[in-house]
């Protein structure tokens, strides 16, 4: 398959998020490059101490210290980003990895553009609010009901994203949504997820511009 010419290439990529940390946090990149020379300096005294093999872990250690730093600065900056921003709850939804479906377009909207999402996964279907929650539990308690025609003896959760108290914030809204219970094998999470797709209506979209194509910083894998 040909590379599309707008797509940068992997050093760029890093260059440009190097960049947006940077301006998020100007003391970002030097803890990165410090946490990496920090662990080199220790295994190189490993090395003078029990031999030249400690060497090379260390470059490895090195590298891998740096990656998980630098990634894990990446989402907090992105999370600066995000946060305020109308459809914020959709592009972290969309980032997360595994068998998840994000429906692109809010299934309800207030007047005061308030959001509610829904995500179907192994736990069932996830209603996911962005906005102040006096204002959004009558609109999850709405849409549940109208879920739970269709999906039926499926669980479904309701979720309010915000800062406000019982709300889950923006930067732990994938550990939670993460950490509730696999109620649903992958076949059924598909055909549950067929099932609202056809009960979708047209919403209108917020004012604003909807972040899109927004994904979070993976940072490297560990050992299986």
């Amino acid at each position: 398959m040909a590379k599309d010419p707008a797509t940068p290439g992997r050093l760029k990529q890093i260059r440009m998020v190097a960049q947006f940390v940077k301006q998020a946090n100007p003391k970002g990149m030097p803890i990165v490059y410090g946490s990496a020379l920090g662990t080199l300096a220790v295994f190189v005294v490993l090395g003078v101490l029990f031999g030249w093999t400690w060497y090379v872990f260390g470059v490895l250690a090195a590298i891998l210290v740096g990656l998980i730093v630098f990634s894990r600065l990446a989402q907090r900056a992105q999370f600066s980003m995000l946060h305020g921003q109308p459809g914020a709850t959709y592009a972290i939804l969309q980032g997360m990895r595994g068998n998840w479906y994000v429906e692109e377009k809010p299934v309800a909207v207030n007047r005061e553009q308030d959001l509610v999402f829904r995500v179907v996964g192994h736990p069932g279907v996830i209603l996911v609010s962005e906005g102040p929650s006096n204002r959004v539990q009558r609109m999850l308690v709405a849409e549940k009901k109208r879920v739970q025609r269709v999906a039926i003896d499926v669980p479904v959760y309701d979720i309010q994203c915000g800062d406000g108290e019982g709300q889950v914030p923006l930067a732990k809204l994938q550990r939670h949504l993460m950490k509730l219970p696999r109620n649903l094998k992958k076949p059924v999470v598909s055909e549950v997820n067929n099932r609202m797709r056809a009960l979708t209506p047209a919403m209108p979209m917020p004012k604003g511009p909807m972040p899109k194509n927004v994904r979070m910083p993976r940072g490297p894998k560990g050992p299986r």
